[in-house]
């Protein structure tokens, strides 16, 4: 079994949560709320989950991110639709480009840097793995949080949720 195989099926499942969750997304009136000072601003942080996928992207199909001379995308939040859109165009350019990669691409060296800082070093899967999945599920996580605290019924995204219990019978 190839690695992206096994990678595909977390990658399907996370990508459906997420698409869960920004169903729930409040209307653009509450872009600037943030449940403390040093948090992220609610828009700010939807619109960082909706471009997450495309660093992917970039990390299955690059060998090197210079920050100092490309900086990712950055998108206003214009509400549910708008979010949901381009987290379903970022995602599914990431999943084709998964779905194609093979193990030896999988397994060569990516970096991250800024000018000649280097912020990582490591084969791409790694920086697949902990620079943009784990990141997406982090900030998904913290999304989840929001909406709690702004009364929003949160989806059961690894089972049930406190706002979509299973009936028993």
């Amino acid at each position: 079994m190839r690695i992206a195989q096994v990678l595909l099926a977390d990658y399907d499942a996370e990508v459906r949560s997420t698409q869960r969750l920004f169903e729930r997304l409040p209307a653009a009136d509450k872009a600037t709320w943030k449940p403390h000072e040093k948090s992220m601003e609610l828009g700010k942080l939807a619109m960082h989950v909706a471009a997450l996928p495309g660093f992917g992207a970039m990390i299955l199909s690059t060998q090197t991110l210079d920050t100092g001379q490309q900086r990712p995308p950055s998108f206003p939040y214009e509400g549910a639709t708008q979010a949901a859109a381009i987290f379903s165009e970022t995602s599914a350019k990431t999943r084709s480009i998964l779905e194609a990669i093979s193990d030896e691409e999988m397994e060569q060296p990516w970096q991250l840097q800024f000018h000649d800082r280097v912020f990582f070093k490591g084969s791409r899967i790694l920086a697949y793995r902990t620079m943009f999945f784990n990141h997406l599920v982090h900030h998904r996580a913290q999304l989840g949080v929001y909406l709690r605290l702004l009364n929003i019924p949160i989806p059961g995204l690894y089972g049930p949720s406190a706002d979509e219990p299973i009936n028993l019978g």
